[in-house]
């Protein structure tokens, strides 16, 4: 960071997660990787000196209002509808009260009391294109996903991005002062799907956390789970919807097994996370497959795993399968690797980055069956091929940290103030 950018680094950031909070355990209901996301970049930003301020929607009433999620890192639940039961799509009603509300935290305080505000997810952009024209602010916004892309890649019986959400991500696409993409193909599709201008993409990895996912002892982690120690273990790690591909997973077992009878006494499949949104629709769809499937013998499944409990989920798997249709990023891949353990996904969106093809693990270019068996089983069933891949893990993984994207993001966000502030003095200027 130059000395000038330096200067112009943010004193308190408005963050905006509308619809899901970073208090949340990720692999339930709304909350994935976007809020590992925030809760580390926000943590760490706090700890180089930027106060972070994050809105969200409160879910419940027993959230306090104001909570201290790190020193310097404050989370804001404020009421906007009900409580419960409300998904994605109820949202958009609910984004003027969401707005207001925040709106109403920054005028009790003197003019210039936020320097930027960064929204994640298209509902929050919308509040961030609001508090950027009322605070005159730079206004950063994160995708995280993208609905024109999902909806090129739906998988079946997936249910399409509405419309309101494509208008939604156009408008803060064309109004935002920096777009953040995961990746260089993530900017690229901001720019010919959505035409970004190619001089406010910014392309910044996410990380993972390396102090707390790290290789550990494998027969520690089959015997926190009661895991036989002679298992074959595959591993899910995320919510349950189509989108993720768990079903991808277990139709492969079912081939794998058809083709290597005697694995059955051996394989273990977990499947680790909860229902996607309310976890009203479908929430036993994934048990019953593997019923029809006749897999229910080796398929476990297990709540969402927080802290060290994942990492240990990880180590205790001799592959994590990341079958996702779409994906900006993946953290799951990553944080796997971290732990040691290689990874097959599909070759989706980022995980072409979290990913390295056949060096820390193998990309799948499609979601048959047939495919996934080959590969999985290539893994498995090939000690030496296996030990290879989990050999490069770590040090891919490595090369990712949150320090590394936080210390970049704060970088756009100075950019971000010099360009916006530059238009305001020509602005006046010209008046």
């Amino acid at each position: 960071m130059t000395s000038t950018t330096l200067r112009m680094r943010p004193r308190r950031v408005a963050v905006f997660s509308l619809h899901t909070s970073p208090l949340e355990q990720p692999g339930t209901g709304d909350a994935g990787g976007m809020n590992v996301y925030i809760a580390q970049t926000a943590t760490r930003m706090a700890e180089l000196g930027t106060e972070v301020e994050i809105f969200t929607r409160a879910t419940s009433s027993e959230i306090p209002p104001v909570a201290e999620l790190a020193p310097g890192v404050t989370v804001r639940s404020v009421v906007a509808g009900p409580f419960e039961g409300l998904g994605k799509d109820d949202l958009p009603a609910q984004l003027c009260a969401f707005a207001a509300a925040a709106l109403r935290v920054e005028a009790r305080h003197e003019p210039g009391y936020y320097d930027i505000a960064h929204s994640h997810y298209w509902l929050s952009g919308q509040v961030g294109w609001l508090a950027r024209e009322r605070w005159g602010v730079p206004l950063v916004h994160t995708a995280h996903t993208l609905a024109k892309v999902k909806n090129n890649a739906l998988a079946e019986g997936d249910t399409p991005e509405p419309r309101v959400r494509v208008v939604g991500e156009e408008q803060v696409a064309a109004d935002a002062d920096r777009l953040v993409a995961n990746t260089d193909v993530e900017a690229q599709e901001l720019i010919d799907l959505y035409d970004a201008d190619p001089d406010s993409v910014a392309t910044i990895p996410p990380g993972v956390d390396l102090q707390r996912f790290t290789p550990g002892d494998q027969h520690h982690a089959r015997a926190a789970f009661g895991l036989p120690q002679d298992a074959i273990v595959l591993a899910f790690v995320g919510r349950i919807q189509p989108l993720k591909g768990p079903d991808v997973l277990l139709r492969s077992t079912a081939e794998l097994l058809d083709r290597h009878p005697e694995l059955r006494s051996r394989l273990i499949v977990l499947v680790v996370g909860g229902p996607s949104g309310s976890g009203m629709e479908r929430p036993e769809s994934l048990h019953q497959l593997a019923a029809e499937l006749g897999i229910t013998d080796v398929v476990r499944f297990l709540p969402p795993q927080g802290g060290q409990d994942l990492a240990e989920v990880y180590r205790a798997a001799d592959v994590v399968a990341v079958p996702s249709y779409s994906e900006s990023f993946g953290l799951v891949a990553l944080e796997a690797q971290a732990c040691g353990t290689p990874v097959v996904a599909a070759e989706v969106g980022g995980l072409s980055v979290a990913v390295d093809d056949d060096v820390s693990g193998l990309l799948v270019p499609g979601h048959e069956a047939k495919e996934w068996a080959d590969a999985l089983g290539s893994v498995v069933l090939e000690p030496d091929r296996r030990a290879r891949l989990a050999a490069a893990t770590t040090a891919h993984a490595t090369g990712f940290s949150w320090q590394h994207t936080t210390e970049a993001l704060l970088e756009t966000y100075a950019r971000a103030k010099m360009a916006f502030h530059s238009r305001f003095r020509i602005q006046e200027a010209t008046a």
